[in-house]
């Protein structure tokens, strides 16, 4: 799944005070004791829905059938899934070069075709943000989770990837049901301009669609300049770090999944929960600097094979 289904969006400051003491009108420093600060407002959890509580339940039983399957494994170098060169090659091309869905009468439909190599060239500043539902426990671990993915993303692409407060351009949503269907105004908001096409794809999200990814530029720019990301706050622990995991990396500009492509989270048959070692190696070939945004398969591919020789030692 990937645009479209997660196609592929603000804010980091802190501030200190230290050591202040402040002047009187009769001269010299005021060391008496100042007032302490007010406490901070507690923050407030909405209660759910009973849409939200069985959507809950659908997914909850959704991973259990999975896992029962064997499938959503949390290896991430598979003895039994092992690639070759040239297979890193084609899956890079099919997941980096290609298009799942294109925009089409005001909605997404299914048609692979060729496209251009898109990442970021700028530092990527995640927001991570809550819907008033969500739980706080959830959220802290949510919170403590994509920071360290963001860490695990900058190490595999050689490129500034971080969590951050203010400024950010990847903003990160976990919301519940109710939630997610008014993200209209806030999509707005965040993305100036955004299409309405991308807005009702997040709002009206089917339940076959776990979690979607969309990534902008400016323009016909193939640099991205912003993404939204938005995960399901339903799904239990295991498949939403899967969702973070597979559309926070799709977000970076691996957009396409590609059925061929083991082992990874690039495809749609959810063998593996997490991003593996194959997929690290897709994204740190995506951020090569030989490799420019906006290269066609044509122009990419001997530089690609190249790369993917290099990394893998040419096996």
């Amino acid at each position: 799944m990937t645009q479209g289904q997660r196609l592929a969006a603000l804010f980091a400051l802190t501030t200190a005070l230290s050591g202040c003491f402040f002047e009187t009108d009769k001269g010299g420093l005021d060391r008496s004791p100042r007032p302490a600060p007010a406490p901070p407002a507690p923050v407030s959890v909405s209660p759910r829905s009973p849409e939200s509580l069985a959507v809950e339940t659908y997914y909850r039983q959704v991973e259990a059938t999975l896992r029962s399957r064997g499938l959503m494994r949390v290896d991430v170098a598979p003895r039994d899934a092992p690639f070759a060169t040239h297979q890193l090659i084609e899956n890079f091309i099919h997941i980096a070069l290609y298009d799942e869905y294109s925009a089409f009468g005001g909605t997404y439909i299914a048609q692979t075709r060729a496209s251009r190599l898109r990442r970021w060239e700028v530092p990527v500043r995640m927001s991570v943000s809550f819907g008033d539902s969500v739980p706080l426990a959830q959220r802290a671990r949510d919170r403590a989770m994509i920071s360290a993915y963001a860490g695990q993303l900058a190490t595999a692409t050689r490129h500034p990837v971080s969590v951050v407060s203010e400024a950010a351009n990847f903003d990160v949503l976990v919301v519940n049901e109710d939630e997610r269907r008014a993200l209209a105004p806030r999509l707005m908001q965040l993305v100036p301009g955004i299409d309405a096409a991308s807005v009702t794809a997040i709002t009206n999200l089917a339940p076959s669609t776990f979690c979607v990814v969309f990534a902008f530029s400016a323009g016909d720019a193939p640099a991205y300049n912003h993404a939204v990301a938005v995960i399901r706050a339903e799904h239990p622990e295991l498949m939403r770090r899967s969702c973070v995991h597979e559309e926070l990396a799709q977000g970076l500009g691996l957009a396409n999944d590609y059925p061929n492509a083991r082992p990874s989270v690039f495809n749609d048959d959810e063998e593996f929960a997490l991003l593996t070692r194959h997929d690290e190696l897709l994204l740190r070939m995506l951020y090569d600097p030989r490799l420019r945004p906006g290269m066609t398969e044509a122009e990419a591919r001997p530089i690609i094979t190249d790369i993917a020789t290099e990394l893998t030692g040419g096996s």
